[in-house]
């Protein structure tokens, strides 16, 4: 009896994989250029990454040279998807580094402190956004959807933070040590906890599929996921990364810590949860293991801030379409969501900040910092873009909003940090920070790395 093999599957095709390394190349020379233009204004370089979407995207490049544009970035789905592939090991590297910077001591002493923080980012802005559902033309909600889930989603989207873009500022920034910059990844991981778990729901309610077990499932995977963490996961990485250490070569390494991020992230979202939540969990895993060498790992810092996560924030614009606000009615509605998004954040993180003993301008920071919205609300806005629920035009307004917010951040936090005095624990913990973001170079010196 003869078996048959299924035919081995073709290679990515020649033109595809040259107009996906052009993309990669200019993206990444761009994100570089564009970073460096705006660290000479004082700003991040998160910052000029995420203008180089708005440049390349339909916003400039399809408006400016349609010919080149439909060229270099054609509308095929498998193209896009190498560009979000890549964009999404680097996001998830990104967080994971994030994560292994967290005092979980200071999180512990004043965890309570951040839960107050995030609950007042968890009550005025989903408010203010279900409010704005349902008072938006009706022309900018599509046919066939419910107003209701309209609304609830707009909620969802005006609540979440961006952990990532919060990440590469205060790393930009070099407050990442400071105890602000530690309660606003905090506040921001709780936020999008419950961000994406709103997300399911409302999805759910799009393709009519809610019910109770929905609620009570995507509730018990979030229990289950921080208790095993802290049971199961602590030991198997501490014992992984006690292998990875026996060798002299620190790319085990580095391969280890690489892994052990991407299949937390897998695993998260294998549970309808976002993958980012997960590998921020595995960093701070990696950050308390206590037997990782900080130099072995300076590595993969370079390469991720360096190489992955600017591509990663030069294809956050690249699905937006600016040039549908030169309609009245979309740039008037698109203000006024600006308006409610960044006044419900500020003012709900203040309060919370306020409430829970902090001072006001620490209070300031905490509300500009988890203000932006970057990607994730991207990576929202596309769900609900691809169940129905947003119109093209609302889709570039909560666009606009991620951008607008991301770039508000930093000028906001220099002003109010620089108002708080610099403890002694922050100053041992910079000290920490620095011995994971330097290793020794050829010279002998230590270089720093961005």
């Amino acid at each position: 009896m003869s078996v048959s093999l299924a035919a081995p599957i073709a290679p990515i095709a020649a033109h595809n994989l040259l107009i996906f390394l052009l993309q990669v190349g200019l993206l990444l020379l761009l994100a570089v250029a564009l970073g460096r233009l705006a660290g000479r204004f004082g700003m991040p370089a998160v910052v000029g990454e995420l203008f180089v979407g708005a440049v390349l995207g339909p916003s400039f490049l399809a408006w400016a040279a349609p010919g080149l544009h439909g060229w270099l970035f054609p509308a095929v789905p498998e193209q896009y998807h190498l560009l979000d592939a890549v964009g999404q090991i680097g996001v998830l590297l990104l967080v994971g580094l994030t994560g292994m910077h967290m005092d979980m001591g200071l999180v512990r002493r004043r965890g309570v402190t951040a839960a107050g923080v995030s609950a007042g980012g968890l009550v005025i802005p989903p408010g203010l956004g279900i409010g704005a559902g349902y008072v938006l033309p009706k022309a900018l909600v599509p046919d066939g959807t419910d107003i209701t889930v309209f609304a609830l989603f707009l909620g969802v989207a005006m609540c979440v933070s961006a952990i990532p873009v919060i990440a590469k500022t205060l790393i930009d920034m070099k407050l990442l040590h400071r105890n602000v910059g530690q309660l606003t990844l905090t506040a921001g991981m709780l936020d999008d906890a419950f961000g994406w778990f709103m997300l399911s729901i409302v999805s759910a309610m799009a393709v009519d599929a809610v019910s109770t077990g929905t609620v009570l499932t995507s509730l018990a995977y979030l229990v289950a996921i921080v208790a095993f963490a802290l049971t199961l996961g602590r030991p198997l990485v501490r014992g992984a990364l006690r292998i990875a250490g026996r060798s002299d070569d620190p790319g085990l390494t580095v391969a280890a810590v690489a892994v052990l991020i991407l299949l937390a992230g897998a695993g998260t979202h294998a549970l309808g949860l976002e993958a980012v939540f997960g590998a921020f969990l595995c960093g701070i895993l990696i950050g308390t293991a206590g037997n990782v060498d900080p130099a072995r790992i300076a590595p993969l810092r370079t390469v991720v801030l360096s190489g992955f996560a600017p591509i990663f924030f030069a294809t956050a614009g690249l699905r937006m379409d600016l040039t549908a606000l030169a309609r009245p009615e979309v740039l008037l509605a698109g203000l006024a969501v600006l308006a409610l998004a960044v006044v419900g954040k500020f003012a709900g993180a203040y309060a919370g900040a306020r409430l829970s003993g902090l001072n006001r301008w620490e209070g300031l920071a905490l509300g500009a910092g988890l203000n932006a919205r970057g990607v994730i609300e991207v990576v929202v806005a596309m769900v609900g873009l691809r169940l129905g629920i947003l119109s093209v035009e609302v889709y570039t307004i909560v666009i606009l909003v991620a951008i607008v917010t991301s770039l508000m951040a930093p000028p906001i936090l220099r002003f109010a940090m620089s108002r708080v005095e610099q403890t002694a624990e922050e100053q041992v913990r910079e000290s920490q920070h620095q011995a994971w973001t330097t290793h020794p170079a050829a010279t002998g010196r230590n270089e720093q790395i961005r």
